[in-house]
């Protein structure tokens, strides 16, 4: 609490002669949760890609990045689609027992058989819900959490089940969401806007 959690100083990306981002400045203070606003096509994926490292920016700094955090994607895209949600929570912490990951699955409702059904044949709600379990069986919690778009293609119930599972986080939240509903549940705080794509 109260210490900086990321911190993004003057960050520009272009491509293909077209500024796609910036330049924006913004911190995260944890345990902050800050929702990412703006139409579609503004650039807030690749936000998100500029603060996990995945792409570099043209100018600007981004800290903290390094830190303990965790980017779900709409596709959770760190959990291995042919594996089992179990054998994936055993993959991401090997430190941990058998039992210790069977109960914090259990808490996102990952019981026996469903803890056994692969990745691949979840839905999208199922899929979000397993990467958040499989983040909450590590022994040191991410303390950023960034969630691209999580509430689409997902129903209802779905939703609800992700917001019971956010509650219990208490870490920070960076998340893109269009959802005002979910962003009101999830005890979002703050709205950085982004504008559309400009020419360099």
């Amino acid at each position: 609490t109260g210490q900086s959690v990321l911190s993004v100083q003057d960050l520009v990306f272009s491509r293909d002669g077209q500024r796609i981002v910036g330049p924006l400045s913004f911190e995260v203070t944890g345990p902050e949760r800050i929702a990412l606003a703006g139409p579609n096509g503004s650039g807030k994926s690749t936000v998100f890609d500029l603060v996990t490292g995945r792409l570099q920016p043209d100018s600007g700094t981004v800290s903290g990045r390094h830190e303990r955090f965790a980017l779900l994607d709409q596709a959770v895209s760190f959990l291995e689609p042919d594996l089992s949600v179990a054998a994936n929570a055993r993959r991401l912490n090997p430190q941990l027992s058998e039992n210790t990951v069977r109960s914090a699955l259990a808490r996102y409702a990952f019981r026996a058989e469903a803890a056994e059904k692969p990745v691949s044949v979840l839905s999208g709600g199922e899929r979000m819900r397993a990467g958040l379990a499989c983040l909450a069986c590590a022994a040191e919690a991410p303390q950023l959490l960034i969630l691209d778009e999580p509430t689409n293609h997902i129903d209802l119930e779905a939703v609800e089940l992700l917001e019971q599972a956010l509650a219990g986080y208490d870490g920070a939240i960076l998340v893109a969401s269009h959802d005002a509903r979910f962003l009101d549940a999830i005890g979002v705080t703050r709205t950085i806007t982004l504008e559309a794509p400009g020419t360099v």
